[in-house]
């Protein structure tokens, strides 16, 4: 159950944006103990040498000027993070927010990007909903037909299914916005001569690799390595590529800065994590009495068994264990909910970061860290409390979109950067091939709105090939119909997903607390699974 490093063993990673717990996992000791890493190759190194160009060396920020007033007589009362947040949403979709953006957006493409790069410069719009996404999507069509345009052409990338509350519960997806292409397509038709711009929401802004991209049009909140990681899509170089442009009508140039500069030169480690932090955040939590020490070792009885030892009843025993948790947690005010929540996520992240690096003794700390991850599974989610709409309780009475600053955001050479570890307070690609499992990925993220990867892919396929070797299962599957063989494979699924739950505690959530969701894998996988047994049994005789 312990923790332990284990010395035969080397790890290595390379990144251009170590994070705190790269940097304590794969770096050396250095200065005062603390990990530096084991090569340096700065950002700063490969600007110079032109291995990468500066993105920040021509940056325009833009601010929209608004007034809002009530429309309505009377003055409800509201509560004000919540209201703020609605406001915020009913401005950023506001129809005339939309169309004077995209005119500044189109414009400047036309007039100074589209000749760039012998005239094969794209361009990205990086939005902060995938609502805005499809709206934006929509303007941009509808500017560039007016004008009658031609050399302009979008896609548009978001995941699942869009529902537009203003336009009659119009549903929408990537696919059918984007006249037919599949989501594995887009990349490479992005790369074509037929499409310039690009809208996205949340989808490739890390990983996306496309030399021609030259100018983002930024309209989301960026901040830290965030920031960093999106606004460096642009970084790459290609032939003619001199520079690149980035027009921002969100964030201050100040913040933008500050979120580059740890990652200039050499990013060093800031306050460290200790496992005295780990003890206060159980203390807090053990304070406010949602669990009990006698279900976190009943949990940990069963969780803990051997797996040749864990029998079909198992999960109906730890969630015995969690349920009464989770009853208790209910009775709570919405702000202790909160609170609890946040230091729950806290203790995992922390804990689990702590166990990399740090030999723990302490089994106590384990046995809760399997207990609060599985507890935060069953803790209700969404929003609570009012849900505030001001489509017709707001109106906008005047705007105006206004350029900031214009120039280069500089750099401090010789300073370097730190980054936070997880402590006590919280934490703060094209793939071409599809293998077996792609097509259930794509059902998944249409049906679920979901962003599952290629690595998720490969642990529904990891999951498969567990229930394949299973001998009970093999033996269930050879005798019987795929009817019949379905109520034994049910029930050992939980098991298999549960002791992978490591791999990706993402789809085990979904799997185990959704039940439109674990019907749909559970389908898949019973199909796949019955009929490789039987295939593999063909072949030996």
């Amino acid at each position: 159950m312990t923790q332990t490093q284990q010395p035969n063993i080397s790890f290595f990673a390379f990144t251009a944006t170590p994070k705190y717990k790269t940097l304590e996992v794969f770096g050396k000791p250095g200065p005062g103990g603390k990990p530096i890493p084991f090569h340096l190759y700065s950002m700063r190194q490969a600007i110079e040498e032109g291995f990468i160009l500066d993105v920040l060396k021509h940056y325009i920020s833009y601010r929209a000027y608004y007034k809002l007033i009530k429309s309505i007589e009377n003055d409800p009362k509201v509560e004000k993070k919540k209201a703020a947040r609605a406001l915020a949403r009913f401005m950023s979709l506001h129809p005339h927010n939309i169309a004077q953006k995209t005119e500044v957006m189109i414009e400047h493409f036309r007039h100074f990007t589209i000749h760039k790069i012998g005239g094969r410069a794209k361009a990205m719009v990086v939005t902060n909903s995938r609502l805005a996404a499809v709206r934006y999507k929509q303007s941009f069509d509808r500017y560039i037909g007016e004008k009658g345009y031609t050399g302009i052409k979008t896609l548009v990338a978001f995941s699942g299914t869009v529902i537009d509350p203003d336009a009659h519960n119009i549903e929408y997806t990537e696919v059918g916005m984007n006249n037919g292409i599949r989501e594995k397509e887009l990349p490479e038709r992005f790369a074509s001569e037929d499409y310039q711009v690009l809208l996205v929401a949340e989808k490739y802004q890390t990983g996306f690799d496309q030399p021609l991209l030259h100018t983002m049009y930024v309209d989301k909140r960026l901040s830290g390595i965030q920031a960093v990681q999106t606004l460096s899509r642009l970084n790459r170089i290609a032939p003619g590529k001199e520079d690149t442009f980035i027009l921002d009508f969100v964030n201050e140039p100040e913040e933008i800065l500050a979120s580059f500069q740890p990652y200039y030169e050499q990013t060093m480690v800031g306050e460290r994590a200790e496992a005295s932090q780990l003890y206060g955040l159980q203390a807090k939590l053990d304070e406010k009495q949602v669990y009990y020490k006698a279900e976190v070792l009943e949990f940990a009885k069963v969780f803990y068994k051997p797996r040749k030892y864990h029998s079909s009843g198992d999960h109906a025993r730890m969630n015995a264990c969690i349920d009464p948790a989770v009853n208790r947690f209910i009775q709570l005010e919405e702000p202790v909910q909160e609170e609890f929540k946040k230091t729950l996520v806290a203790y995992r992240n922390l804990y689990s970061f702590l166990s990399q690096i740090i030999p723990f003794q302490d089994t106590d700390l384990e046995k809760l860290y399997s207990y609060v991850r599985f507890l935060l599974m069953k803790l209700p989610t969404g929003p609570r409390g009012p849900v505030y709409n001001f489509d017709e309780e707001v109106a906008l009475k005047y705007y105006r979109l206004q350029k900031i600053s214009e120039g280069k955001l500089e750099l401090e050479k010789g300073m370097g950067g730190e980054v936070p570890g997880p402590v006590a307070v919280g934490t703060g690609e094209e793939n071409k091939e599809e293998i077996e499992l792609s097509k259930l990925i794509d059902l998944l993220n249409q049906r679920f709105g979901t962003d599952f990867k290629p690595a998720d892919q490969l642990f529904l396929d990891s999951i498969r090939e567990d229930a394949v070797a299973n001998s009970n299962l093999r033996q269930a599957a050879l005798a019987n119909t795929m009817e019949n063989f379905s109520y034994v494979f049910l029930k050992a699924l939980e098991g298999l997903f549960i002791d992978r739950m490591d791999q990706n505690e993402e789809i085990t959530a979904k799997f185990m607390n959704e039940q439109d969701f674990r019907e749909l894998v559970s389908k898949h996988l019973l199909k796949q699974v019955y009929e490789q047994i039987h295939s593999k049994e063909k072949e030996k005789n």
